[in-house]
């Protein structure tokens, strides 16, 4: 399950990216509903999609 930590809050490695327009607002719904930054829950959704994936076969 997805929860809100605040260890990323040293992040200091600037990146562009592009989202949906639905995407964007449910990512800053989200953001606002747990009192973060929208930067602090797209770091939070990448770790944990790292976490979480699916390992391939080399």
């Amino acid at each position: 399950m997805f929860t809100v930590d605040t260890q990323f809050s040293n992040a200091n490695v600037p990146r562009t990216i592009r989202f949906t327009d639905k995407i964007f607002s449910e990512l800053n719904e989200a953001a606002e509903a747990n009192d973060i930054s929208f930067n602090m829950l797209v770091l939070q959704c990448c770790r944990y999609a790292l976490d979480h994936m699916e390992e391939t076969e080399q």
